[in-house]
């Protein structure tokens, strides 16, 4: 291999190992020469790595061959992808050639993608999501407020209700009183007619005709008992129903 100061010690190194004869049962060419095969995973690892590259591990030695833009070489089988576990590993670069070492300098390490302008979108995006999550919250915190100023109305209106139904039980125990003294009031009236009516109906003393009549005549024109029974009637309605006054 010529030695070019443009190529990577790392493709160097990979070139000598599959150019070479004495690690062919490990690694080698493809029988096209476009792609290189590792025998042995477990074995190239054990063995060759530690020489060539300093360590062991064959998971890091994959990922310099993708920084590098080498791609493992899938096989499909009637149309099924074969499975390569303890079989050979295929790797392809299309300068990585046999007996075209002039184009290994044409393999260039991958670099980031990203670029400044890139960048420059991701903080606007993020800036973006940023400004929304603040509206959200904004508008989140307004629902809140509105809700505990409906659950105080609510309160409000819970209470009006019950003292609502308060002062309706008390109107209805006031009406009941009333009723009662009303009804009262008409028995003892009746009562109190019969009582005075009795004496005059029973009289056997041969009393004339023309008092007893006179008598029956004039009983309900004296009207002294029926204001007194009104007035007090007046001055119970008057108390009872000061409640009512809301």
């Amino acid at each position: 291999m010529k030695q070019s100061s443009n190529v990577p010690a790392f493709l160097s190194k990979l070139w000598t190992l599959v150019e070479e004869t004495h690690t062919n049962e490990f690694i080698t060419w493809s029988q096209n020469g476009q792609s290189f095969l590792v025998l042995d995973e477990q074995r190239f690892a054990k063995e060759i790595l530690p020489k060539y590259f300093k360590h062991n591990n064959m998971a890091s030695f994959v990922r310099q061959l993708n920084m590098y833009g080498f791609r493992k070489v899938v096989h499909i089988e009637s149309g099924i992808i074969k499975q390569e576990r303890d079989g050979p590993v295929e790797f392809q670069h299309p300068y990585f050639k046999q007996g075209q070492d002039d184009l290994l300098e044409n393999i260039k390490r991958k670099v980031s993608s990203s670029k400044p302008e890139e960048n420059k979108i991701r903080q606007e995006d993020l800036t973006k999501i940023i400004s929304s999550a603040q509206k959200v919250q904004i508008k989140q915190e307004t629902i809140e407020s509105r809700l505990s100023e409906l659950k105080s109305e609510n309160e409000s209106l819970w209470k009006e209700v019950s003292e609502l139904r308060a002062k309706h039980a008390q109107q209805q125990q006031v009406i009941r009183k009333i009723v009662q003294f009303i009804v009262t009031l008409v028995q003892n009236n009746q009562l109190v007619s019969l009582k005075r009516k009795r004496p005059l109906l029973l009289n056997t003393n041969g009393a004339p005709k023309k008092n007893l009549y006179q008598h029956i005549v004039k009983e309900p024109t004296d009207n002294h008992h029926h204001k007194s029974m009104c007035f007090v009637f007046s001055q119970f309605f008057r108390f009872h129903t000061a409640g009512l006054k809301v």
